[in-house]
């Protein structure tokens, strides 16, 4: 017997549920299809919010021929497989086949590259399914030839209805007469996926047969399989890192190892959880504490030489160690203002007495001439220019307001008084 969400994958707009800012009355979507004639496009949107089902709707109601791909399990020749078949079905100026392509943010470059021309030419109308940022993971050849519908998680309302519809309507569920007094659980373990909805209703009605009232404990204690909601393939993956990098960035040691397990518990790779604690250690503690980049950089090395269970308890010593540190981005904006001058005054000349003068020509012409030594100086320090003329006085680098700090500005103003004279 097939699932329940299969049974009840809708075969019309009339019976999809949820997207009516794509598919209803006023829907850019349905406009589309009610004019006949539907552009490439690629819907983005959460797991099991009914991207895949759309598109065989559309299909369906348009009449025209389906074709569906796998990135996960297809390469540039199944692509150029499909193109060809498509080419052999269409005749003169009637529609090409829609060829749906699922996950197709995992096609790389190449594969990506094969769909230019049968979408730029008309012989397949594209429809793509991601659950990962299209600007990110699309090529931005075959994104400009799309449309990009952004289909949104499900609403409370909206998964009530498919499980009413489901016990209703379903040729097994039916006949159980089965009854929903609660509903809390079952959504909270959903997570907004609709399929994964219908899995739980079907599992319960299964174990407790004909007539059961579901409630929130019972649901509790059919389903024990973890509730935590995290796709590390899509923008879960890069929700989670934000909150956790801005947790760190914000000293809240609790609310960083809460995010860190999270990532941990949800599968994440612990390789780029790592990456992402180096990269704050540098770019949100900085000078204010540079041993926070050490510690980082010992924990992703650490980690990969450990590995789990015990390397979540080196990731959590480093992400509240980080949390717990002083801030600083100084360094960050210094770079940042540095690229910008950079880009603002272009290729700026090394001045003469900056330049390597390896050969007899080259101090002929005054390369290297009048360069100080600065370790040949008290203090190992003597007042030169080291920028371009036009650039000279510029600051870029301005000390945070933390112990570490205030004592590199102070020796800052020593030596270099005429930018450091705040």
């Amino acid at each position: 017997m097939r699932p329940l969400a299969d049974r009840m994958r809708p075969g019309t707009l009339d019976h999809y549920v949820g997207q009516e800012h794509l598919v209803g009355p006023n829907g850019a979507l349905r406009k589309s299809m009610e004019s006949g004639h539907i552009p490439s496009f690629i819907l983005w949107g959460p797991p099991g919010v009914g991207k895949t089902t759309l598109a065989s709707i559309i299909a369906n109601q348009l009449n025209r021929p389906f074709k569906v791909l796998s990135a996960v399990h297809s390469g540039v020749k199944d692509v150029r497989q499909a193109i060809d078949d498509a080419s052999r079905q269409k005749f003169f100026d009637t529609p090409g086949p829609i060829l749906f392509i699922d996950e197709i943010h995992r096609f790389s470059k190449s594969q990506q590259d094969s769909l230019l021309g049968a979408v730029e030419k008309g012989i397949v109308t594209l429809i793509g399914a991601t659950t990962e940022n299209p600007s990110f993971e699309v090529i931005s050849a075959l994104l400009s030839r799309c449309q990009v519908y952004i289909l949104k998680p499900l609403e409370k309302d909206d998964l009530e209805q498919l499980v009413q519809f489901a016990l209703q309507q379903d040729e097994y569920l039916k006949e159980q007469k089965i009854q929903v007094e609660e509903y809390d659980v079952l959504i909270q373990f959903s997570g907004g996926d609709a399929r994964r909805l219908l899995n739980a209703v079907e599992l319960v009605a299964q174990i407790t047969g004909p007539k059961a009232k579901i409630t929130n404990e019972l649901v509790s204690q059919l389903i024990q399989e973890n509730n935590l909601r995290y796709d590390k393939g899509g923008d879960q993956h890069y929700d989670m890192a934000s909150a956790f990098i801005k947790s760190i960035r914000g000293s809240d040691p609790n609310a960083a190892v809460y995010w860190l397990a999270r990532m941990i518990e949800g599968g994440e790779d612990e390789k780029f959880i790592c990456r992402r604690m180096v990269i704050s250690a540098a770019e949100d503690i900085g000078l204010a504490n540079p041993n926070a980049l050490l510690l980082a950089n010992q924990c992703f090395q650490a980690v990969q030489a450990v590995g789990f269970p015990e390397a979540r308890i080196i990731m959590s010593q480093t992400a509240i160690y980080l949390a717990t540190s002083e801030k600083s981005n100084a360094a960050y904006d210094a770079i940042a203002q540095a690229q910008a001058l950079v880009r603002k005054t272009g290729n700026q000349a090394v001045p003469l007495h900056l330049r390597n003068a390896p050969t007899q020509l080259m101090k002929t012409l005054d390369y290297g001439k009048d360069y100080a030594y600065a370790h040949a100086y008290a203090g190992n320090f003597v007042d030169q220019e080291y920028l371009p003329e036009a650039l000279s006085g510029s600051t870029l680098y301005r000390p945070g307001k933390n112990t570490q700090e205030k004592r590199v500005l102070e020796k800052l103003k020593r030596y270099w008084s005429n930018k450091y004279d705040y």
